[in-house]
């Protein structure tokens, strides 16, 4: 029982942080109707930031620092590819992201290289015990400082006039401009708003009990499109439930590993994409996506 609830709450955090990631997909795709394969990029690209800056500027100046090149990157990414595309579909632009990651990638892990930087947080390797059940410390900031910025966003995406401005261009952008809201402006901001929080999920995930950024740290972006896609792309809420869901199921099935060895090794990696398939089987849409209908 200890090893199930222990599982439960490495899930949890895991899961938070990959809700994150998936957020920032989730945002781009309301803002723009793109689905974001240069995610993962931005991901790196603000891991690697903290972790090669820390040294000189301390940690939390590092990490305002990767926070903001990874916004920043995000926004030229809109500005100047997909602005400025002349891509008929929005199809093609996801195709045209899956350039720009291969670009930044390659550039990111030839820096990279064969080492594993780390990332200098605070928290090192402590333990906490809750009850009877240890958890690493780094696991319970995680929860928390994902939890803190996916209630702000959330918020401000119902309450503040940006929240307003997309929610009215994922509804009907023509409609929507000549209202006056500015689709440029909104989508630069969502951006950089995604490039934001795929640094900040850049952190949790190259920290104990992980042994820190290495070049294949970009594929953790793989694991959380599932959870938007199940979440729903078009939903900040299906996020946030794609990625608990995608977190405790990967947590689970690899704790449970030596059980299912009739499944195969590496399960855990697998289990989160078998969900996905066998949700959008019953729910094409996802769990809290918009359904399309169409008048014939």
């Amino acid at each position: 029982m200890i090893t199930f609830l222990e599982l439960l709450v490495n899930g949890i955090s895991i899961g938070a942080v990959y809700a994150l990631i998936a957020l920032g997909f989730a945002v781009i795709f309301k803002a723009t109707e793109v689905v974001n394969f240069a995610h993962a990029s931005l991901l790196l690209a603000g891991g690697y930031v903290v972790a090669r800056l820390h040294g000189q500027l301390g940690f939390w100046l590092a990490l305002l620092a990767g926070i903001a090149v990874a916004a920043v990157l995000g926004a030229l990414v809109e500005f100047l590819v997909i602005r400025r595309s002349k891509a008929a579909t929005h199809s093609v632009l996801a195709i045209v992201t899956i350039g720009v990651d291969i670009v930044l990638t390659t550039e990111l892990t030839r820096r990279i290289g064969t080492e594993v930087l780390a990332m200098g947080d605070p928290w090192g390797s402590r333990v906490v015990h809750l009850g009877p059940v240890p958890v690493a410390e780094t696991r319970l900031v995680a929860l928390v400082t994902a939890a803190l910025l996916i209630t702000g966003f959330l918020l401000a995406f119902k309450f503040t006039g940006w929240g307003v401005a997309m929610r009215a261009t994922a509804e009907d952008p023509e409609t929507a401009a000549l209202m006056g809201v500015r689709l440029g402006r909104v989508s630069l901001s969502a951006w950089a708003v995604a490039g934001a929080l795929a640094a900040v999920a850049a952190l949790f995930l190259c920290v104990f009990p992980t042994p820190g950024l290495d070049r294949g740290a970009s594929l953790a972006a793989l694991k959380a499109f599932p959870a938007a896609i199940l979440g729903g792309l078009d939903s900040t809420t299906g996020a946030l439930v794609g990625g608990l869901v995608v977190g405790v199921t990967e947590a689970l099935m690899t704790g449970y590993q030596n059980d299912l060895a009739f499944l195969g090794r590496g399960i855990g990696d697998v289990a989160p994409f078998l969900v996905m398939i066998a949700i959008l089987l019953l729910r094409p849409a996802g769990l809290f996506g918009t359904k399309e209908l169409a008048r014939v």
